[in-house]
């Protein structure tokens, strides 16, 4: 939990007199892993189970809102003195917006630690010393791009300064429009898919260096999960991002197995899967809301994936439960004339004053004019 994010709130039953658990389970090669944690109404907390939690690997978590949050298992996981457990370690990092380019302290043993440098830092050390990991950001930047369209890369460009004020070198990008661009004047999309990347390379890079000053390997597994990857990103970005993601994370975290965990509202997204879905290894779930009794409840459904192509079909799919791909207005005369072509007797009123509502909703070259104009022809009204 963190107070800085607005989301950095404990979720809570909305009852305090009904009981209330948070339950998963998980099955691997080895063993199955079952785990409940209930609602202590006095304590206003969730009770786990004693003993060590199951080691999930490496786990970044990309927020909606710009932050972000780390699980590393060579820095937060459980340690022993002698050999008993404690817990006096930190529970992870969890990074503001501002914290992911200016840096993050934490407390640790009673004393201010810089735990990360922040990104506007260490990518302009990396720039500076020309060495292995400012390669890699901007490969890992070229393979984000909307597109391998040279307007459409994002490039590296020189470091700068903002002001004359400001001692802080500023890295900047190159566009189809300008040489050098401080990465704090670019789009928020942009900043959205920069910041994706320094966390991806930076959580990774220092989970190995904590690791070999443990003496131990690195971890075999990473979970990278992200919050509304469409944010800020032009539609023609959302159509390639998770298949640039697809491709990148195996490349960056060489020797672990990756999970990568989308959430979305964007059809774009949801049709760019298609290529690439695979039925073995990879799952689609829908968040619904279930209407049947008298309190609503949601519910985690796993569904079909079928390739449905168009994104208009996506929009009209369990994904999103739109009648129509059109806007409220035309989807709403689109349902009156429906109700017309299925009336046996329908009056000249009722056909006139929907024809109004659909010319003033529907672009001329509407497919439903079609059906609609034979319609009229029908009743004698065209």
């Amino acid at each position: 939990m963190n107070s800085k994010l607005t989301s950095g709130f404990a979720a809570r039953p909305t009852d305090p007199k009904k009981p209330a658990t948070i339950q998963f389970k998980m099955t691997s090669k080895s063993t199955d892993v079952e785990y409940t944690s209930t609602y202590v109404p006095r304590d206003e907390g969730w009770l786990g189970k004693a003993g060590r939690p199951w080691n999930p690997g490496l786990v970044i978590y990309a927020h909606a809102d710009g932050s972000f949050s780390v699980w590393d298992p060579a820095r937060n996981y459980w340690k022993k003195k002698g050999n008993i457990d404690v817990q006096d370690r930190l529970p992870g990092y969890v990074f503001s917006p501002k914290e992911v380019w200016d840096g993050l302290e934490a407390n640790i043993d009673g004393r201010s630690t810089v735990v990360c440098n922040g990104l506007l830092r260490d990518w302009a050390t990396w720039i500076q010393e020309g060495a292995e990991k400012s390669q890699a950001m901007a490969s890992v930047l070229a393979i984000l791009s909307p597109s391998k369209d040279t307007h459409d890369l994002i490039k590296v460009g020189p470091l700068t300064r903002l002001t004359s004020n400001d001692v802080r070198d500023i890295p900047t990008i190159q566009t189809g429009y300008a040489n050098a661009i401080p990465i704090l004047h670019a789009s928020s999309g942009i900043r959205r898919v920069v910041a994706l990347a320094y966390m991806l390379m930076w959580s990774w890079f220092e989970h190995k260096v904590a690791a070999m000053r443990l003496g131990e390997p690195h971890t075999p597994q990473v979970v990278f999960l992200i919050d509304e990857l469409e944010s800020h990103l032009h539609p023609r970005w959302q159509r390639s991002i998770l298949s640039s993601l697809l491709n990148l994370v195996p490349t960056l975290h060489k020797g672990a197995r990756t999970q990568l965990i989308v959430a979305t509202h964007s059809p774009l997204v949801l049709a760019s899967a298609e290529p690439s879905f695979d039925p073995k290894k990879d799952a689609w779930f829908d968040l619904d809301l279930n209407r049947k009794k008298e309190v609503g409840r949601v519910e985690l459904k796993k569904r079909n994936f079928v390739r449905l192509g168009d994104v208009s079909s996506w929009l009209t799919s369990e994904a999103f439960d739109l009648k129509e791909a059109r806007s409220l207005e035309s989807e709403q005369a689109i349902t009156r004339a429906l109700e017309l072509l299925r009336n046996p007797s329908p009056s000249r009123q009722d056909i006139n004053e929907v024809d109004a509502l659909l010319k003033a909703s529907l672009s001329d070259i509407d497919r439903f004019w079609m059906r609609w104009s034979e319609f009229r022809k029908g009743r004698g009204t065209a």
